[in-house]
């Protein structure tokens, strides 16, 4: 019931937005989205948005591009060769740290995702038990600086464990047992693997560990872009709106539609972690400014950014579906 009255919520917004043939001339007009990384279930409502031709009511011809490197979204939206890009709260606040005119326009994911992770059997009770041991990190420096937050509030510091770095192969060292935990898999997805593959993980994101909370996916526009033409940024986050609810109500057809995208994705695991994403992703794709404030700060105290802007210069939810006017 409550998947269907979000749906009928998104429907009645996007319906406010939808452009017009008489705005378009009967054309489409075109608009680029660069993913984060490879076509996965935190896309759901996008994958369901293009499926359904949410996109093409709103009169837009969107091309999704998967990029080489998940660093290259925002860089690439910042100079103009794609429209929208999706990427992560703090890489939005350093990449304005290095002058870049990029602004968070919407949330997909409205929560952290990066987690800390341990297997059951390893006897580890708490943060505390990780004294001594090993734990993997994906190398990502402000993912360090978790690291430093969640040990401090043990009364610990990074030198009590040993973190090693091992890019993408955190799954393989915790599973192998070069590492006894790992920091920087997401709860939705190598959590949800390690439940498929038996292992009895310990899931715990890093906000339930002293880390601020912040947005783990938002849609990212370049400010130029944004002033010299909005409407296309405000018809897509209206589709995306009406392509969550769907993904929301009818989760095989989501998760069809991803295997679709990308046919490297295991259909059983898919599944398994559509299920555990759907509640996760935000339905109106509003970001709140006292938690990007704290989050702000959080930054600056562990010298991730030298100053403290103000969330109004990183985010704006004026271009969100609910803000267009019916």
């Amino acid at each position: 019931m409550l998947a269907a009255l979000l749906l009928a919520l998104a429907l009645g917004l996007a319906a406010c937005g939808e452009k017009s043939d008489s705005t378009t001339g009967g054309a489409a007009e075109p608009l680029g989205l660069t993913l984060d990384f490879y076509p996965n279930p935190d896309h759901a409502g996008i994958y369901m948005a293009q499926k359904l031709g949410y996109f093409e009511d709103a009169g837009l011809d969107v091309s999704i591009h998967t990029p080489a490197d998940p660093a290259a979204p925002i860089k690439l939206v910042a100079a103009g060769r794609t429209d929208l890009a999706i990427s992560y709260e703090p890489e939005v606040l350093l990449a304005r740290e290095q002058g870049l005119d990029v602004v968070a326009v919407g949330a997909i994911v409205d929560r952290p995702l990066t987690s800390l992770i341990w297997l059951r059997k390893s006897g580890i009770g708490g943060v505390a038990g990780l004294r001594g041991k090993t734990i993997a990190t994906a190398g990502i420096p402000y993912q360090d600086a978790y690291l430093k937050t969640i040990l401090a509030r043990a009364g610990m510091t990074p030198s009590d464990v040993k973190s090693v770095n091992v890019g993408y192969g955190l799954l393989p060292a915790l599973v192998g047992g070069s590492a006894q935990a790992m920091l920087g898999g997401f709860s939705n997805v190598e959590g949800v693997d390690l439940k498929l593959r038996g292992k009895d993980p310990v899931v715990t994101p890093v906000d339930r560990l002293g880390v601020p909370t912040y947005d783990e996916l938002v849609l990212v526009a370049g400010r130029k872009r944004l002033e010299e033409d909005p409407q296309p940024v405000r018809l897509f986050l209206a589709a995306l709106a009406r392509g969550t609810a769907a993904a929301v109500e009818r989760p095989d057809a989501a998760t069809k539609a991803l295997l679709a995208a990308n046919s490297d994705l295991d259909p059983k695991l898919t599944r398994a972690e559509v299920e555990a994403t759907l509640p996760l992703l935000s339905k109106r794709g509003r970001m709140n400014p006292s938690e990007w404030k704290a989050f702000i700060a959080w930054m600056h105290e562990n010298g991730l950014i030298a100053g403290r802007p103000a969330p109004s210069e990183a985010l704006s939810d004026e271009y969100l579906a609910g803000e267009i006017p019916g």
